[in-house]
C-alpha cells in the first residue's frame, strides 16, 4: 500500500517544526548571546563547535537507545515525542536567560543551554529520519519521502528565516532579549504541534529493525565508499559557506548597512530570500530537473552561489543605502541554496547504491546518519568563523536601551571593521564553494548513466 497524502502531508509538517527550531539556533543563538547579553564571541564561538563535536558522539548514541526500544507505540515515535517536548523546553530556556546573570554565569548557561539542546534536538532528529523505512516500503518511494523531508525542512529554516527578527521586534519593541524570548516559546509550541500531528498520523510496521552505526563503522562506510566521502565533503564546504553568511548576515545589517530601522531592511531582505528559497525547491529545481541532470544542476547552482558572493562584495564597496539592490546577489544565493539542499540529498541516496554495487553492503543508515552530523559539524565550524571575525572587528552591543531602536549603529563602527565583516561573510564562502566544485569534478562519478548500470547489475545480482 503506497503511501497516503495524509502521511506525506504530515511528516513534512514535522520538518517544518523541527528545521523552525533548528534554524533558531543555528542562526541566531550566537546574535543572541554575543550581541544582545555580551557574551565574549570567541568564547561562544568555542561553545558552539564543541557542542557539534560532541554530537559526532551522541548521534550513534542515541541510535543505539533508539534501536533498542520497543513499545506499543513502535520504536521511534516514542523518542520523537520525547525528543520535541523536552527540545522545546531547552530552546525557550535558552532564548529566556535570566536578567540577574553576571558574565561567568551567562557563559555557563550559554554552555549548560546549547548542549543540552544540542542533546535533545539529536535525541528527536535521529528517529525522524531513521524511521522512514517503518512506513515506507523501499526504493523510489522512500527516496522520494527522504526528499520532501529535506524540501520541507528547507521550507522550515526559510520561515524563520523571513519572520524572527520582524517578530521579536513585534513582540519585544527596542528591547530585543524580550522579543526573542517570547518569539523562541512560539516556535517551540509550533514544534510541538507539528511533530505532534506527524507521530498521530504515521503508523509505524511493528516489524521494522531499525540499525544503528557506531562512529568506526560510520567512517568505515565513508573510507570504503568514495562516492559517500565526495558528497559529504561537498556538503560541509557548501554548509560552512552558506552558515558563515547566516550567521553574519544580522550583523551586516546592523553595523554596516545601518539605519536606524536597519532590522526592517534585514527582515525585508530576508522576506525575499526566504521565498526564493523556497521557490527554488518547489518550483527551479523541478524546472531545471526537465532540462539538464542533476550533475549539471549542481555545477549551476554552485556558479550561481559564488556569482551572488561576488556580486555582494561588488556592491559592499559602493552606497548600500537601498536594500533592493541588495535583492539581487541574494537571488543568486539563496536558489542555490534551495536548490543545493535538495540535491546533496539526492547525491547520498544514490551513493548508497553505488556502496551496494562496489562493497556488497547497503549502508543506507550509516550514510544518512553521516549526513546529519557533518551538517551539524559544518554550523559548529562556521559558527566559530563568524565569531573569530566578531572579536577581531569588535563588532557588538552589550548594551540595550529603549531608544535602541532610533539608534544607528553603523556609525559606531570603523571602515576597518565593516571591511573585515564584508570580506569574511564573501571571500570565505566563496573559496569554500570553490573547492568544493573542484573535489565534486575530479571524484564524483555517479552521473545519471553511470546510476543506470549500477541499478542493471543490482537488479542482475
Amino acid at each position: 500500500m503506497e503511501l497516503r497524502f495524509k502521511e506525506k502531508f504530515a511528516y513534512g509538517l514535522g520538518a517544518v517544526g523541527k528545521d523552525m527550531v533548528y534554524m533558531l539556533s543555528a542562526s541566531y543563538v550566537l546574535y543572541y548571546f554575543q550581541d544582545i547579553l555580551g557574551v565574549s564571541a570567541v568564547i561562544m564561538g568555542t561553545i558552539l563547535l564543541v557542542a557539534r563535536i560532541f554530537d559526532a558522539f551522541n548521534d550513534p548514541i542515541m541510535g543505539i537507545i533508539v534501536a533498542k526500544t520497543n513499545t506499543r507505540f513502535g520504536k521511534f515515535r516514542p523518542w520523537l515525542m520525547i525528543g520535541t517536548v523536552t527540545n522545546a523546553i531547552v530552546l525557550y530556556v535558552m532564548f529566556a536567560a535570566p536578567p540577574s546573570l553576571d558574565a561567568k554565569g551567562l557563559v555557563a548557561y550559554a554552555a549548560v543551554t546549547y548542549i543540552l539542546w544540542g542533546v535533545t534536538y539529536t535525541m528527536m532528529d535521529i528517529p525522524y529520519w531513521s524511521m522512514i523505512p517503518a512506513f515506507t516500503k523501499g526504493g523510489k518511494e522512500r527516496e522520494g519521502l527522504s526528499t520532501l523531508g529535506r524540501s520541507c525542512a528547507g521550507v522550515g529554516s526559510a520561515i524563520v528565516t523571513i519572520f524572527t527578527m520582524m517578530a521579536v521586534h513585534a513582540i519585544g519593541g527596542s528591547d530585543e532579549r524580550v522579543g526573542f524570548k517570547w518569539f523562541a516559546l512560539i516556535v517551540a509550541i509550533l514544534f510541538v504541534v507539528f511533530i505532534t500531528i506527524t507521530c498521530v498520523a504515521i503508523k509505524e510496521k511493528s516489524t521494522v529493525d531499525m540499525e544503528s552505526p557506531s562512529i568506526g563503522r560510520m567512517f568505515k562506510a565513508l573510507i570504503t565508499n568514495d562516492q559517500a566521502m565526495v558528497t559529504v565533503i561537498a556538503i560541509v564546504l557548501i554548509n560552512c559557506s552558506v552558515y558563515i553568511t547566516s550567521n553574519l548576515v544580522i550583523y551586516f545589517f546592523k553595523y554596516d548597512f545601518g539605519g536606524t530601522g536597519w532590522y526592517n531592511s534585514y527582515t525585508l531582505f530576508n522576506m525575499f530570500g526566504g521565498g526564493v528559497q523556497i521557490l527554488s525547491m518547489m518550483l527551479f529545481y523541478p524546472l531545471l530537473r526537465k532540462k539538464f541532470d542533476n550533475v549539471r544542476i549542481f555545477y549551476i547552482t554552485i556558479t550561481s552561489a559564488i556569482t551572488g558572493y561576488l556580486v555582494l562584495l561588488a556592491i559592499a564597496f559602493i552606497n548600500m543605502s537601498n536594500v533592493f539592490l541588495l535583492f539581487v546577489p541574494g537571488f543568486f544565493i539563496f536558489a542555490a541554496n534551495g536548490v543545493l539542499q535538495v540535491l546533496t540529498t539526492v547525491f547520498l541516496a544514490n551513493t548508497v547504491d553505488y556502496g551496494q554495487m562496489k562493497n556488497g553492503r547497503r549502508d543506507e543508515s550509516v550514510i544518512f546518519s553521516m549526513q546529519t552530523f557533518v551538517v551539524k559539524l559544518a554550523s559548529g565550524v562556521a559558527a566559530f568563523i563568524a565569531s573569530v571575525c566578531l572579536s577581531i572587528n569588535s563588532l557588538s552591543n552589550s548594551e540595550t536601551s529603549e531608544a535602541e531602536q532610533v539608534i544607528d549603529f553603523s556609525k559606531n563602527v570603523s571602515e576597518s571593521a565593516k571591511l573585515g565583516l564584508r570580506m569574511t561573510m564573501t571571500i570565505i564562502p566563496i573559496a569554500g564553494l570553490v573547492i568544493a566544485i573542484i573535489v565534486f569534478a575530479k571524484k564524483f562519478i555517479l552521473t545519471e548513466q553511470k546510476m543506470e548500470e549500477i541499478a542493471e547489475k543490482l537488479d542482475k545480482s
